[in-house]
């Protein structure tokens, strides 16, 4: 599918940002309308999250937040356990879809639509688009929060010039570029395949633009035998195909996303090009020494499948990020996160962070202050795909239930290391997504 969800994310999990907090005196959960705040770690984009909470208790001595932070991975099985258990935080970071659904059908989490009716202006300074991954049948049950984060194809324009390449501009052209860069000893694709959700951007690309928006669609809406739709095996065939090629980095199986290996092998030159994540411009920025400042950095949308159907203009990925509040929450802690919603979420200090961090903040009216930044070309990029796309589609693994996509997740990971066969990838999936 940052800190966005994606990003990649520090080696200690559950590891309190306490040096936020000691600067504003938080109070835990037993004091007096401590509320508890989960989300990722991994910087920029923890400083950020950081630093919005920092400001929200120093603005507010009686109402103060706690806040922890957790790795990716170990966040997704950690608020999984705690929301079970009815040991929720009291807000809940997540990316909305299928896995919010769940906790609505569950009872656990709060509707926040009667909130937005009397905070209006709240819900029309966000991109209308962020709305959808937090309604579930019509009732909304989170905050769009954050930044918009398309899925991206980067590549290194220094090693493009050594080995005299141009960017892709069809599938046909990446197919024909993987020989060239292997010729040179440098790998065509980064890839943290051991993360598996890496893997699954290049199946919601291949999906869309062989046979358009409706092929997945037909998927989220349980029609039997949707994976076997001719599209979507002709995708499956493409991946392994390019894996059979060596498209992708030697050992890509064993390369976690978290470590930010992937992101190192592009800004070093070991590899020429990465599907990633908009967040993923911000990491190449802060640990990649020169490489985005002196114009390294190329990007560019997924190109097209010759005779395909899809629109180029669609993307897939995460529209924003979602905040929910726990139903088992006390009114205390409820009242505290909703004016965190209403007064901590996205102000001008935060917006301007995630601008900084090459991001794209999900509140409208900040096409000066992407204008003026030093990543100015990078964010209307972004800002451009993002408002442009006929459809926006939701990362897979987010806009399925959490079975389902534990089950998708799981069968990736044997799709690319070619264990499995295209018709088995899609039999196994039917059996979870057919209503």
């Amino acid at each position: 599918m940052a800190l966005s969800r994606r990003t990649l994310l520090g080696l200690a999990a559950g590891v309190p940002v306490s040096a936020a907090l000691a600067a504003c005196g938080s109070s835990g959960p037993g004091k007096s309308g401590g509320a508890t705040y989960w989300y990722l770690n991994g910087q920029p984009q923890e400083g950020v999250r950081a630093s919005a909470v920092a400001a929200f208790n120093k603005a507010h001595p009686k109402e103060q937040i706690k806040d922890t932070t957790y790795q990716n991975d170990a966040y997704k099985t950690k608020i999984k356990t705690a929301i079970g258990a009815g040991r929720a935080p009291t807000i809940i970071w997540g990316w909305g879809g299928g896995t919010l659904r769940t906790y609505v059908e569950a009872g656990q989490v709060e509707d926040l639509t009667p909130w937005f009716e009397e905070h209006s202006e709240i819900k029309k300074g966000l991109f209308p688009s962020s709305f959808g991954a937090a309604t579930v049948d019509g009732k909304i049950y989170a905050m769009p929060c954050e930044a918009v984060q398309p899925i991206i194809l980067y590549y290194n324009r220094k090693v493009f010039d050594q080995v005299g390449v141009k960017p892709p501009e069809s599938w046909d052209d990446i197919m024909a570029l993987v020989p060239r860069f292997n010729a040179k000893g440098i790998a065509p694709f980064a890839l943290g395949g051991q993360s598996r959700w890496t893997n699954m951007m290049w199946l919601e690309f291949l999906f869309d633009r062989i046979g358009g928006s409706e092929v997945f669609q037909a998927i989220i809406d349980g029609e039997k035998n949707a994976w076997n739709q001719p599209a979507a095996i002709s995708a499956l065939t493409k991946v392994q195909e390019l894996v059979r090629a060596q498209g992708f980095v030697k050992g890509f199986s064993s390369i976690t996303a978290d470590s930010n290996a992937d992101q190192a092998l592009l800004y070093t030159g070991r590899a020429a090009m990465m599907l990633h994540g908009a967040w993923s411009y911000g990491i190449q920025q802060a640990d990649g020494g020169d490489f985005v400042s002196s114009g390294g950095l190329g990007y560019m949308t997924f190109p097209p499948v010759e005779g395909g159907k899809g629109d180029p203009s669609d993307t897939v990925g995460n529209p924003a990020q979602y905040l929910s509040i726990s139903s088992k929450a006390s009114a205390e802690q409820k009242k505290t996160a909703r004016d965190f919603f209403a007064t901590g979420v996205l102000q001008e200090a935060e917006v301007k962070k995630w601008i900084d961090n090459g991001s794209v903040p999900i509140r409208l009216g900040t096409e000066k202050l992407l204008a003026a930044s030093k990543s100015a070309d990078f964010l209307k990029f972004t800002y451009d795909i993002a408002s442009k796309a006929k459809v926006f589609a939701q990362s897979w693994d987010q806009a399925l239930s959490p079975t389902a996509a534990e089950t998708l997740l799981d069968n990736i990971v044997k799709l690319f290391q070619l264990s499995i066969s295209p018709k088995q990838f899609a039999d196994n999936l039917n059996a979870v997504t057919a209503k």
